[in-house]
């Protein structure tokens, strides 16, 4: 597969890269105030994420490549590629939901009504979405979900609980996966709907995570009405279209421009301090075989979005893309752990810290969990890729 670059595609990035200048707080500034973008407790985190994404809505760069009909730019995939991966490289606070998977996922499968209702509030940053997906008896088996949409005139009474919603707690709206043929084989009695997080009988729980961030959440259902115009596709055949869903989810260029972020800052440790790779000829080894990696990831993640530029849908490739970014930031953060010893057990917030390598650590445990894990990736890969049979 060739990738190709319009002409104008550099000099977009060089737009991109000097509002990053002016407009994203210093690296410096963003540590001493634990902003990572995220979506953590803080109300100041909150703010900040929000207050981005409308400098960007306001470009015309949120939703770049979505029909502008409902708000988005009408640009390239590639360039929206370039732009995912310099606001990536920047650790710029771009984590949306709603651009990621929900918007797509609304245009291939909404009403004309619902696109026009729910697409532009998302590409303005209007609106905050949460994805209602795991249980706690449904992670990797997610088709095992038993949260209830029983069908009641012309609405949903939905019951039951969703565990691990990241930003649950501040999201308007959440996209919701309930089982609404409770006799069906599991894999086609799933519905996807679209629901108010502020609907009565909705209550939101916070889980503090091993970074002690309130990241994730609880969500518990008790006799929530939803719509049935708010459901998104067919009944009962949500399993399917929730799928292409987590491949938009799968295929992003932010696990290598993150990476190679991550790389490039351990050399410049290493280069200003060469006690630290002074005959030390496996850490040199490992910084190399790392830099590798983010090149040959990132090419995989090109390959993503030139099928997508092509009105393809990728689905092992995604899984490719999405298995070896997450093992590689495990093989980054161990590598920074082996080159900084003792130092990189320091939190971002200490005066002697010169990276938060103590919270890269621990946030990329849960990479190879979170949207599918490996062993499901390998899996994708080994029967829609590879054509071998299940079991």
């Amino acid at each position: 597969m060739r990738f190709t670059h319009e002409s104008d595609v550099e000099s977009f990035r060089d737009e991109v890269r000097q509002f990053i200048a002016d407009e994203l707080p210093s690296e410096e500034e963003r540590q001493e105030r634990a902003l990572r973008g995220g979506f953590e407790t803080v109300e100041e985190e909150y703010d900040y994420t929000m207050g981005f994404q409308k400098k960007l809505a306001d470009r015309d760069w949120l939703a770049m490549a979505w029909p502008e009909e409902y708000g988005g730019g009408g640009a390239s995939h590639m360039r929206q590629l370039v732009y995912n991966e310099e606001m990536s490289y920047a650790g710029a606070p771009v984590m949306n939901m709603g651009i990621s998977w929900v918007g797509p996922s609304l245009m291939l499968y909404g009403t004309e009504e619902q696109k026009q209702k729910y697409i532009p509030p998302i590409t303005s940053a209007d609106q905050w979405w949460c994805t209602l997906y795991s249980e706690p008896g449904a992670g990797s088996d997610l088709a095992s979900l038993q949260t209830s949409a029983i069908r009641d005139g012309d609405d949903y009474v939905i019951n039951g609980q969703k565990i691990w919603t990241s930003g649950g707690h501040l999201s308007d709206w959440g996209w919701l996966a309930a089982r609404t043929a409770p006799d069906a084989p599991k894999h086609k009695g799933i519905s996807l709907l679209m629901l108010d997080m502020k609907s009565p009988g909705i209550s939101v729980r916070p889980l503090v995570n091993i970074a002690d961030q309130h990241a994730f959440n609880e969500v518990f259902f008790e006799d929530v009405r939803v719509p049935v115009e708010q459901r998104v596709g067919e009944e009962n055949r949500g399993w399917y279209h929730l799928a292409v869903a987590l491949d938009f989810e799968r295929s992003g260029i932010a696990a290598y421009s993150g990476g190679r972020r991550n790389i490039e800052r351990l050399t410049s440790i290493a280069a200003e301090n060469p006690q630290l790779v002074e005959n030390r000829p496996g850490i040199r080894n490992e910084l190399a075989d790392r830099m590798v990696e983010v090149n040959v990831g990132t090419f995989l993640a090109y390959r993503v979005a030139t099928m997508q530029g092509q009105g393809l849908l990728p689905n092992h490739e995604a899984s490719a893309s999405k298995l070896f970014g997450s093992e590689l930031g495990q093989r980054i953060a161990r590598t920074g752990m082996h080159l900084l010893g003792m130092a990189g057990q320091l939190r971002g917030e200490s005066s002697r810290a010169e990276i938060d390598q103590a919270q890269n650590y621990l946030y990329t445990v849960s990479g190879t969990i979170a949207a599918g894990t490996s062993e499901i990736q390998r899996n994708i890969m080994a029967t829609r890729g590879l054509g071998l049979p299940r079991g």
